[in-house]
């Protein structure tokens, strides 16, 4: 239903998008997704290309009058950096980077130089993965869906966010420069992100992803590239130094037994009071609601309208001022890497990145549900699923021959 593609490298003149499949009607200016562009170059331990481009997006197509017409969305970012290459010889680039997408692109392409391995690999293209989500995210704004995020560790050190809501984590999350909503702990990250720039060294993490007031039903269990949670699964490791993600509380759900691990199912009435599943009562108003959430918002590969929780782990840069021990392809010999401006820790950056990856997601899982050309269109029919209630649940509760 929804698809984008990037194009554009690192250093290159610009970065452009074509986003396709979103429906007539949004409203849409360049300010919106500008802020979240502006999201995706803050947050401590950010290298010094932040400081050179100031990224604002073009709308080049698929917007009239203010208002998505149906036509695919096209979006260009320009490299402020590029002036900076154009027309120059650039260094031969011959000693391939343990991390990287260096030694394996020049496998796989032929390349002479490893240059147009790096440039096409670089996280730089995530700048138009922001883009897209951002309208992906507003779009999912109108049925009042929201998609959030912070930093949950950043090497040793691990926020406890006790009983703070997703709402209130989001929040305090984008007044911190860590991106970590409990102060004491974004204080030590901050410590630990400094001192590893005097090493020269870099630092990983551990982001989560949170989308809330989603409704039941988005994905399916019929087929296996249908399952929300290995969509979910897909875009997050993507992302460029992901390496780890998991749905809910799923590795701790592993060292638990069967009925430690799961989300008890309980009525609740119109007055919020739980009721027992054996109690007969009348069905109008009545919701099927869980007291956890260890499922992380899908079961089954649907989801079940709890919030979705997905938590990544993002690796350390490969690219550190202290040199790593490679090759040097050209003479054959061994040799140290060469810097490559880059990050120190690039977990904070990376939240409205992983975000707008779930975004994505979420925006064609909803497309798909609702169908529907214009978002008029769309509206009634989000008003009108069934929700996880006994009135929209009837059960003819008589035995039934499903196989001659």
């Amino acid at each position: 239903m929804l698809r984008f593609l990037t194009a554009g490298e690192s250093h290159g003149p610009s970065l452009t998008t074509i986003l396709d499949g979103l429906p007539a009607g949004l409203s849409l200016s360049p300010d919106i997704i500008n802020k979240e562009l502006s999201r995706r170059q803050q947050g401590y331990g950010s290298g010094g290309r932040m400081k050179i481009e100031k990224d604002t997006v073009q709308i080049l197509g698929g917007v009239m009058g203010g208002e998505t017409t149906g036509a695919p969305i096209a979006l260009l970012v320009q490299n402020d950096d590029h002036v900076k290459w154009k027309g120059k010889a650039v260094e031969q680039m011959t000693a391939p980077r343990p991390g990287h997408a260096d030694l394996t692109g020049a496998v796989k392409y032929g390349f002479k130089d490893l240059r147009p391995a790096l440039e096409r690999a670089s996280a730089r293209e995530t700048t138009m993965r922001v883009a897209a989500g951002a309208v992906c995210k507003h779009f999912l704004a109108q049925f009042g869906i929201i998609v959030g995020g912070y930093v949950a560790s950043i090497g040793e050190v691990t926020a406890d966010f006790g009983d703070m809501s997703y709402e209130e984590r989001f929040t305090r999350a984008e007044e911190s420069d860590v991106r970590c909503p409990v102060d004491s702990s974004a204080e030590k990250m901050r410590a630990e992100i400094e001192k590893t720039i005097h090493g020269k060294n870099t630092l990983g993490g551990v982001l989560e992803i949170v989308a809330l007031n989603l409704p039941v039903g988005l994905g399916s269990f019929v087929q296996w590239d249908r399952r929300l949670e290995a969509k979910l699964a897909m875009a997050i490791m993507s992302v460029q130094a992901i390496k780890g993600v998991e749905v809910g509380d799923a590795f701790e759900n592993a060292r638990r037994i069967g009925t430690e691990a799961h989300d008890p199912i309980q009525m609740q009435n119109a007055e919020g009071g739980m009721q027992s599943a054996s109690k007969q009562l009348p069905i109008t108003n009545y919701q099927l609601l869980r007291s956890s959430n260890r499922a992380g918002g899908t079961e089954g590969g649907v989801s079940n309208g709890q919030p979705i929780v997905i938590r990544a782990a993002m690796k350390p840069i490969a690219t550190t001022l202290v040199p790593q021990q490679t090759v040097d392809l050209a003479s054959g010999e061994n040799a140290p890497t060469k810097y490559e401006r880059s990050d120190f820790c690039p977990v904070p950056r990376a939240v409205p990145i992983l975000e707008s990856m779930v975004a994505f997601v979420l925006a064609d899982a909803l497309l798909e549900k609702l169908g529907g050309d214009s978002l008029n269109e769309m509206k009634p029919r989000f008003e009108s699923l069934r929700k996880a209630t006994l009135e929209d649940l009837p059960m003819d509760n008589i035995p039934h021959i499903f196989w001659e």
